[in-house]
């Protein structure tokens, strides 16, 4: 996507986007010509360097601090947004959290919290997404998932079904957003080189990463920036006709058997 001017005229709505893939998104898009609302909740230094950068690319940055696991905050995130920009072309649903332990040892509040941050808002979001997009013609939202939505990772369980519930999500709000003009997708990145996984890495003496390598056909990990050209593409409209699908962007990790 070498035009800067792709999404000229475009807003783009990106939570979690003050770090790691998120970050990376909102960047994309704002060099490739979109106006960008910056959506964080705990760390607002990071999320603030995000929309100076977003700002010296010349164009608008919107920082909002939400937590889209409370309809509240959810619903404010998207009134500021149309205050600010009065409309809305593009949503990223990105943000996610989770309680990662055993089956056995998952409690109610991590249930709750979890698919509260990671689903309920995917379809509280697009209610209020909708007549924003209505009012620009058309748009496009498009979910992070996870490989844990339908394989078995360690201490993974309500994240994993809170991500499932993302991708069924995104074929339901495909169908019956269609004819508003507004296409649904999702991404699902496999492991990613963000500054949390570099972290564990030192950790674990630099095993995680090495590990992860030798096990990806593609001889190397995603990079956020990878998972961000992705997101950009079924936003185009060259990726008109995808609807409803989940792309995985790993490299052929999970492509062996082992």
């Amino acid at each position: 996507m070498s035009d800067s001017f792709l999404f000229e005229n475009k807003v783009a709505l990106i939570t979690g986007s003050g770090r790691g893939i998120g970050r990376a998104i909102a960047l994309h898009f704002a060099r490739n010509g979109a106006d960008v609302v910056v959506n964080f909740f705990r760390n607002r230094a990071p999320a603030e360097e995000t929309a100076h950068e977003i700002e010296a690319l010349g164009r608008r940055a919107l920082l909002v601090k939400a937590d889209v696991g409370e309809l509240g905050d959810l619903n404010r995130l998207f009134d500021e947004t149309e205050q600010t920009f009065g409309g809305l072309d593009i949503f990223i649903h990105n943000a996610a959290s989770g309680y990662n332990r055993p089956v056995l040892e998952q409690k109610p509040k991590g249930w709750d919290w979890t698919m509260n941050i990671n689903a309920r808002s995917l379809l509280f979001a697009a209610q209020r997404a909708v007549p924003l997009m209505e009012k620009r013609g058309g748009g496009r939202i498009v979910s992070i998932s996870s490989p844990g939505s339908s394989r078995v990772l360690p201490n993974y369980v309500v994240v994993g079904a809170s991500k499932a519930a993302i991708e069924s999500l995104t074929r339901y709000l495909a169908v019956e957003l269609a004819l508003k003009n507004i296409i649904v997708n999702a991404v699902s990145p496999g492991i990613v080189e963000t500054d949390a996984l570099k972290h564990f890495n030192t950790l674990a003496d630099g095993s995680i990463i090495q590990k992860a390598v030798a096990a990806t056909p593609a001889g190397r990990l995603v990079t956020p920036e990878d998972v961000a050209e992705v997101v950009a593409f079924l936003c185009t409209p060259a990726a008109s006709m995808i609807r409803g699908q989940i792309i995985v962007v790993d490299g052929g990790y999970t492509l062996p058997v082992v």
